[in-house]
């Protein structure tokens, strides 16, 4: 493979049976839209690729695909977290692209319209958001999801500004490659799956897309990646296929224990204080427990501001839910309160434009059912871990 360097953020790839021209843009930059228009009318390719999957997509091309999502069934297939997550994203990115008059992704989207101007196919070849969060959190400890959430959050409602040429410096291969270093020193098990899995899979992607001369628009931080697994794929190496890429990683042995190991040790210290000292005490120490779990739910709840029906349940439920594995009071905290307060339309509308600052999560019915699920299930996690020891000591 013979790589021609055409500017620092364009390289033309030319290999035995294809020439891919591969583009790597800031994200948020209205120098990276002017360039990608440009360079697809100079070449004219036969296939534009975009670091894109078919949900990202949807969700910037058509308005109405939030209007039609239900976000109870976000809750009831376990995705609140992911969901946190990529509101917190989104909005840490918008409001990069409020600060430099640039809407976030505007290069990507901008290259897939003027494929279709120009009658170009194109490839959407990135992984789907909600596999790669998935991955992650799969692979990622306990510590370092909790590392996770509390990175995006604070990422999300930071008031840092960026100017438009420090932005325009983040296309630099040597800083983001800096700002890759330190996330893989803090992270390095989210840093694996968010860029250099996305790496690979971009790579192949773009490396199997149909078409003699291809145009790729990708962020600046995957070019050194998406090259060196191009250029492996040209040599015949063996990379990771696209199915192996999109596998869910099942729960480790250790988490799947502990999983089960906390609530199985709560019901026999239960059991335990029965037998000894008699069944008055074996309920006194489970109302205890229940006590302790179902007043921390009921604070964090409360300080959710969730629908007053929404807080009883909650309490009431949390001490059980704990002991089952299976069921978690956050996800019928945010079930309950989307039931109680529905979501209306400009919910879906202003999703990113209110999670910018923490005050509108109280106000936008989305956010606030996010709200809800986070804090019980915060709220629950905490009783559990101050009740345990005091469970403990009244043996």
């Amino acid at each position: 493979m013979q790589i021609e360097t055409i500017s620092d953020t364009v390289h033309r790839l030319i290999l035995p049976e294809q020439e891919i021209i591969l583009v790597g843009t800031a994200h948020i930059s209205q120098n990276s839209v002017e360039e990608v228009s440009s360079l697809i009318d100079s070449e004219g390719p036969d296939r534009v690729c975009v670091e894109l999957d078919d949900g990202r997509m949807k969700s910037k091309t058509q308005k109405k695909s939030w209007e039609n999502t239900d976000i109870r069934t976000i809750f009831k297939e376990g995705k609140g977290f992911l969901l946190l997550a990529n509101t917190a994203l989104a909005s840490f990115q918008r409001r990069m692209g409020l600060q430099t008059g640039t809407k976030p992704g505007e290069e990507i989207i901008g290259a897939a319209q003027k494929a279709k101007e120009m009658e170009i196919p194109v490839s959407l070849c990135d992984r789907e958001i909600q596999t790669t969060f998935r991955r992650a959190w799969g692979k990622s400890s306990l510590w370092n999801k909790c590392k996770l959430l509390a990175a995006l959050i604070s990422a999300a409602f930071s008031n840092e500004e960026i100017s438009t040429e420090e932005l325009e410096e983040l296309k630099k291969q040597d800083v983001l490659q800096s700002m890759m270093d330190d996330m893989a020193k803090e992270l390095p098990s989210v840093k694996e799956v968010l860029i250099d899995e996305r790496d690979r899979y971009l790579g192949r992607s773009i490396f199997e897309s149909p078409g003699k001369k291809k145009i790729a628009v990708i962020g600046a931080g995957h070019t050194k990646g998406v090259i060196s697994t191009i250029e492996k794929l040209s040599r015949g190496e063996s990379t990771p296929t696209l199915d192996e890429l999109t596998v869910i990683p099942r729960k480790g042995w250790l988490s799947g224990f502990i999983q089960l190991a906390v609530p199985t040790l709560i019901i026999l210290l239960i059991l335990i204080s029965a037998f000894t000292s008699g069944w008055d005490q074996g309920l006194r120490t489970f109302l205890y427990w229940a006590a302790v779990n179902a007043g921390c739910t009921f604070i964090a709840t409360l300080l959710s501001g969730a629908h007053i029906l929404n807080i009883i349940a909650c309490t009431v439920t949390a001490p059980f839910f704990a002991l089952c594995p299976v069921l978690g009071v956050g996800m019928l905290g945010g079930i309950l309160e989307a039931t109680f307060r529905k979501p209306k339309v400009r919910d879906f509308e202003n999703i990113t434009d209110e999670s910018m600052k923490f005050t509108n999560w109280y106000r936008n019915r989305i956010l606030h059912a996010l709200l809800v699920f986070f804090f019980s299930s915060l709220g629950s996690a905490f009783g559990t871990l101050v009740a345990f020891p005091l469970l403990v000591a009244m043996l």
